[in-house]
């Protein structure tokens, strides 16, 4: 039997799938999950818990392996993967182009309105709590990592979304090769290694 609560992230996560700056406003949700207002208030009393729980269900399902957690293989590889992860979903050539397009569209173009910025923001956490925990996994291990960890996610996060850019680009060179080496220099920065 399905809960109202499965019901209402369901209802909002087909919504995103639908228009990713889509604004999940209470009314809206409840409506299409076939609750109350009421019924979802109880759950997520905020439309801020409601979008950060949705989108870490997208998240997880878009990512639902977590490479973090071998421990067989070095941290520094472990971290190169899970950030690869996040790369992975933009795509390359003209994906990679449509993708950039729909941000630019929804996100960028227009004057932000207030739920723009609400949907841009819920992304933005989700991406740091997620960089963060990987952070924080490896930081249990006993892996050093230089700085604070909210500064370390943001500088992965930022070395991102320039190789996201660059993967809509047109290329002659090996954008895997150029994109790996990327990676690898911005995880050492983080964990202090010297290559």
């Amino acid at each position: 039997m399905t809960t109202s609560r499965e019901k209402i992230l369901a209802a909002a996560a087909e919504m995103i799938e639908e228009d990713v700056a889509a604004s999940l406003s209470v009314r809206a949700v409840a409506t299409r999950a076939g609750v109350s207002v009421g019924s979802l208030r109880f759950h997520f009393p905020t439309q801020r818990e409601l979008q950060d729980a949705v989108l870490a269900r997208v998240y997880e399902s878009i990512v639902p392996d977590d490479p973090v957690h071998d421990r067989r293989r070095p941290a520094r590889d472990r971290l190169v993967d899970c950030l690869r992860q996040i790369l992975t979903p933009a795509g390359v050539g003209a994906d990679a182009r449509r993708t950039w397009k729909m941000i630019y569209e929804k996100f960028i173009e227009p004057e932000p309105t207030a739920d723009a910025q609400k949907t841009y923001l819920g992304y933005e956490r989700e991406s740091m709590r997620r960089v963060q925990y990987w952070l924080s996994v490896l930081a249990d291990e006993g892996v050093a990592i230089v700085h604070d960890r909210t500064t370390s996610a943001r500088f992965l996060l930022t070395v991102l979304n320039g190789l996201s850019v660059e993967r809509a680009m047109p290329t002659g060179e090996s954008r895997l090769k150029n994109e790996t080496e990327t990676l690898y220099t911005a995880v050492d920065f983080v964990l202090g290694h010297d290559r």
